[in-house]
């Protein structure tokens, strides 16, 4: 299997700043990451956010700068979070992947809207019976 890429929205959700741009999608990784000059063409100062540590893939831990927040749009999907400034190339890690309901087909190497949930994202919540 190769690597899978993808064609993602971002816009800084508090000034509206958009952009567009193609992303690793890393299902071994957990959130998103951009780099530098995405987090800047989004309107974020890196040097004025909090910084926070991060693991990376070689068991280093690095303290790393994160914006938010940050919405992230894929087909008619869309979700809300936070991204680390980190690294060459901006990925999508599995919380988002998860959160909009995505699946990542494994012989096209696509990112796709899940099938099962064509128009919506569907979230699946277990609730605890009252004793």
């Amino acid at each position: 299997m190769g690597l899978t890429y993808t064609n993602l929205g971002l816009t800084n959700f508090f000034t509206g700043k958009r952009v567009e741009i193609r992303a690793l999608v890393d299902t071994g990784a957990l959130h998103m990451c951009v780099t530098r000059a995405i987090a800047e063409a989004l309107g974020f100062d890196v040097s004025e956010v909090e910084t926070v540590p991060v693991t990376v893939a070689d068991g280093r831990t690095l303290r790393v700068p994160r914006v938010a927040p940050i919405k992230i749009e894929f087909a008619n999907r869309s979700y809300v979070t936070e991204a680390f400034v980190i690294g060459n190339e901006p990925l999508l890690g599995v919380v988002p992947i998860e959160a909009m309901d995505l699946v990542v087909h494994p012989v096209t190497q696509e990112l796709r809207v899940n099938p099962a949930h064509p128009d919506f994202a569907v979230f699946p919540v277990k609730l605890a019976r009252a004793a």
